[in-house]
C-alpha cells in the first residue's frame, strides 16, 4: 500500500510516517512538504520519498498523488491569521487531486467537537473534514480532542500551566469535560483507518478511556510529575481572549497557536460514538488511560533520552519520542550550559582527565562551592559528596561518583574496538545527578580529535520540577561562569600539562 503523508513535519505526520514505514515497507510513504530539508535529520527519512511541494499549489498536489492508494491529510494552518480560508482551499485541492488520481481512501485527523455553534477553529476542523468526505474518495474523518503526547500543543500548554503556576486564576473552561486520548492511541487509529473497506465514508469519534475536565487534568498532570497539589481558581469574567494573553505570558505555547485552541475549550468535547471499535478494536490490555499517556509522555524526557531529546539526532521509538521537527517549545522547558573548549593534547590523554574526575582528584574549579553544595545536600538528606569513586582512574557505567551516577560511558570499550576509541573517535561521559534537587540534573564531559589536539565540550542539563525547579536554576545560574566555566578551563590545561610532562620524559 502507497501513502502520502501531508503534514510530515508536524506532530502526528512526523511520528504516522515511520510506523506506516514499519507495517507496509521501506518507500511505501510520500511526504509532501514545503521545505524538504526540515526532514533531513529525521531517522526515518531515508527509508521515505520526500517531495517537494504545497497544498495551494494544485499541479504539486497532483503529481504527489500519482500512484498513492491512501491520503493523510494532516495539516492544519492554526497560525495564520486566515487559517480558516487557507485549510478550506488546501482541503479543496487536496479532494479534487485525489479523486483524479484514483486515491482508494482519504485519511483526516480532525476535531472532536459537539452539535451546534462551534469555536473557528473546531468548525474550519469540521468544515474540512466535509470537504474531503465530498470529493468522491472514500474519507474516515478521525474526530479528537487532546491529544496527550509530548510535543502536541494542547498538552504543551496544559503542562507549562501546570508546571509553572502553583496556584492559577482561571477562567470557566477549566470545568469544561474533555476526553483526551493518547497519542500513541491515536497513531493506532490512523493507521487503521488506511485499511477500512471502500464503502465507509464518515466521521468517527475518537477517545482515551476516560473523560475528565481540565482541572482534573492539571491536577493528575502534577500528581504524575510528582508536583505538590496545584490550586486552581475560577473567574468567571476571564475571557478566551485574555486567556490567551495569559497563556502567552506563562507559557513558551505561541498565542497564535494558543488562542484558537483556548477558544475551542469553552466546548465539551466528549465521544458521542465509539464505532471506530468495530474496524479498529482495542488492543488486549485497552487504550492508554489518562495518567499512562501523561507518565509516557514525560517518561521520554530523562535519564537515557537527554541526547536525544536535547541534540539534532533522534532515533526511532515511542510516538512520545521527540523529533527534530518538533517546535522548540515543545518538551517541557530545558536548562542548558555548554561550554566548549579546544586542547593541544591529544583525546586520550584529555579523555585520561576526564575519566579521573572527582573523588580525591575534585572537579577542577572551585573546590569551596562544591564542597558547600555537598554539605547542603547533605543537611537535606542528599548523598552529599561523601561517596567518592569506585576506583581512583577507572569508571563504569552504573558508578556512583560523588553526588552522580556515571549514566553512559562510551570510550570504546563497550563497542569492542581494541584501540579505546568510540565511534568516530568520539568520547562521551554523561552523569545523572543524585542529590536533593527540584528536577532532574546530568552533565556531559565529551572530548573529539580535532587535527592534531582534541574538542572538549561539557553540557550541563536541567528539567525544573514546578516552579520551585525554574527559581532554583535561575538561583544557582550566576555561580555557573565560575563553577563550570573553570571546569572547561582546568580540565583542559590539566590535559595539556599532563601531556606535555609525558612527552618530555
Amino acid at each position: 500500500m502507497r501513502h502520502l503523508i501531508t503534514g510530515a513535519t508536524g506532530y502526528i505526520g512526523g511520528r504516522l510516517a515511520p510506523r506506516l514505514l514499519d507495517e507496509d515497507g521501506d518507500g511505501s510513504v510520500r511526504c509532501l512538504v514545503r521545505d524538504p530539508g526540515k526532514l533531513r535529520d529525521v531517522p526515518w527519512a531515508g527509508r521515505a520519498e520526500v517531495v517537494r511541494g504545497d497544498l495551494l499549489d494544485a499541479d504539486s498536489v497532483r503529481r504527489a498523488c500519482e500512484g498513492i492508494d491512501v491520503v493523510h491529510f494532516l495539516v492544519h494552518s492554526l497560525v495564520e491569521e486566515d487559517f480558516a480560508a487557507i485549510d478550506r482551499r488546501a482541503a479543496t485541492i487536496v479532494a479534487e487531486a485525489a479523486r483524479d488520481a484514483g486515491v482508494r481512501r482519504i485519511v483526516y485527523l480532525g476535531g472532536l467537537h459537539p452539535d451546534g455553534p462551534l469555536s473557528t477553529h473546531l468548525a474550519s476542523r469540521r468544515e474540512v473534514g466535509e470537504i474531503l468526505m465530498a470529493s468522491g474518495v472514500p474519507t474516515a474523518v478521525l474526530q479528537a480532542a487532546v491529544v496527550i503526547g509530548s510535543g502536541s500543543a494542547s498538552f504543551e500548554m496544559l503542562r507549562y500551566l501546570t508546571e509553572r503556576l502553583p496556584v492559577m486564576v482561571t477562567p470557566r473552561w477549566v470545568g469544561s469535560r474533555i476526553q483526551p486520548i493518547a497519542v500513541r492511541d491515536v497513531l493506532r487509529y490512523l493507521i487503521g483507518a488506511a485499511r477500512l473497506p471502500a464503502d465507509v465514508n464518515r466521521t468517527f469519534d475518537i477517545g482515551g478511556p476516560e473523560v475528565l475536565t481540565y482541572r482534573e487534568m492539571m491536577s493528575r498532570y502534577a500528581v504524575v510529575a510528582g508536583l505538590p497539589k496545584r490550586r486552581v481558581v475560577p473567574v468567571p469574567v476571564l475571557t478566551p481572549r485574555l486567556s490567551s494573553h495569559w497563556v502567552n505570558v506563562v507559557t513558551p505555547v505561541p498565542k497564535a497557536i494558543a488562542k484558537p485552541l483556548i477558544d475551542s475549550l469553552v466546548h465539551e468535547v466528549v465521544c458521542r460514538e465509539q464505532d471506530i471499535l468495530d474496524y479498529v478494536p482495542d488492543p488486549p490490555e485497552g487504550r492508554i488511560g489518562y495518567d499512562r499517556a501523561v507518565e509516557l509522555a514525560l517518561s521520554k524526557i530523562g535519564a537515557g533520552d537527554v541526547e536525544t531529546r536535547w541534540s539534532d539526532a533522534a532515533g526511532p521509538g515511542a510516538a512520545a519520542d521527540p523529533l527534530p521537527t518538533d517546535p522548540q517549545w515543545a518538551g517541557g522547558t530545558v536548562y542548558l550550559d555548554v561550554r566548549e573548549q579546544d586542547c593541544r593534547a591529544e583525546p586520550e590523554a584529555l579523555w585520561s582527565v576526564v575519566t579521573g574526575i572527582g573523588g580525591e582528584r575534585g572537579w577542577y574549579s572551585f573546590p569551596l562551592a562544591w564542597s558547600v553544595r555537598g554539605w547542603l545536600d547533605r543537611l537535606v538528606g542528599g548523598v552529599g559528596l561523601r561517596r567518592g569513586r569506585r576506583d581512583p582512574n577507572h569508571l563504569h557505567t552504573g558508578d556512583a561518583l560523588d553526588w552522580w551516577r556515571v549514566e553512559r560511558l562510551d570510550d570504546g570499550e563497550e563497542h569492542g574496538n581494541v584501540n579505546g576509541t568510540a565511534p568516530n573517535g568520539n568520547r562521551l561521559l554523561r552523569l545523572r545527578a543524585e542529590m536533593k534537587v527540584p528536577g532532574r540534573a546530568w552533565l556531559e564531559l565529551s572530548v573529539a580529535p580535532d587535527g592534531g589536539g582534541s574538542h572538549y565540550r561539557q553540557r550541563a542539563v536541567f528539567l525544573p520540577r514546578g516552579l520551585l525547579g525554574h527559581l532554583y536554576w535561575w538561583a544557582v545560574a550566576p555561580f555557573h561562569g565560575v563553577v563550570f566555566g573553570g571546569m572547561v578551563r582546568n580540565i583542559t590545561r590539566t590535559a595539556e600539562r599532563e601531556s606535555a610532562s609525558s612527552s618530555h620524559t
